[in-house]
């Protein structure tokens, strides 16, 4: 079977390596071959993170070359733009259009790119964009919009999408009970939004 790849990347506080934990052990729970490595940058105090995930039948290596990723997860606008390069011709990205300015912007050292979703799309890359911040704060959390982030993927992943759910829940089921009908509802929010978001 060959392996899939795919990168998620943001910023800390995101949720992006929760995110990546609960997408291996859906592929691990489907007996999948499954490496990940993570690169945090001050990820406790807004730095950028990025996660890399591959699972086949079997994976020699956790890094994702350039040019290889099946799927770039962007939970941050300008994070999405600045790892478009890993991405393989005909690959697709789902991007959160929620900003999060990185402490490198906000310290002036680099400039917030002017309409990511455009440049990533000016480079033949299929983007669907969303808002997941504004989606998680509509069900009153915005640390759910990794759990919309987790939809979105859902249904691009090469096995049923009720795969990736169940993983979801079972993390909140044995962490935080409490949380568990709202991260479902973010889930679905998640494949909605993607479902109905402008692709070019």
């Amino acid at each position: 079977m060959k392996l899939t790849n795919i990168l998620v990347c943001g910023i800390g506080g995101q949720g992006v390596m929760t995110a990546t934990e609960i997408l291996a052990e859906a592929a691990l729970s489907l007996g999948y071959d499954v490496k990940k490595t993570e690169v945090a940058g001050m990820s406790q105090r807004g730095g950028v993170v990025s996660s890399h995930l591959r699972f086949g039948d079997r994976v020699l290596s956790p890094q994702i070359a350039a040019g290889e990723a099946d799927l770039l997860v962007g939970f941050e606008l300008a994070e999405a733009l600045r790892w478009v390069h890993m991405l393989r011709p005909g690959a697709t990205a789902l991007v959160n259009l929620g900003r999060l300015v990185p402490p490198v912007v906000n310290l002036g050292l680099y400039p917030y790119p002017e309409q990511p979703v455009e440049q990533m799309r000016a480079l033949g890359v299929s983007t669907h964009a969303f808002d997941a911040s504004a989606l998680a704060l509509q069900l009153g959390n915005i640390r759910l919009g990794n759990t919309v982030m987790l939809g979105a993927m859902a249904d691009r992943l090469p096995f049923p999408a009720d795969v990736l759910r169940d993983a979801v829940l079972a993390r909140f089921a044995r962490r935080k009970p409490d949380l568990l009908e709202l991260n479902r509802k973010a889930f679905e929010r998640g494949r909605d939004a993607v479902a109905k978001a402008a692709v070019a």
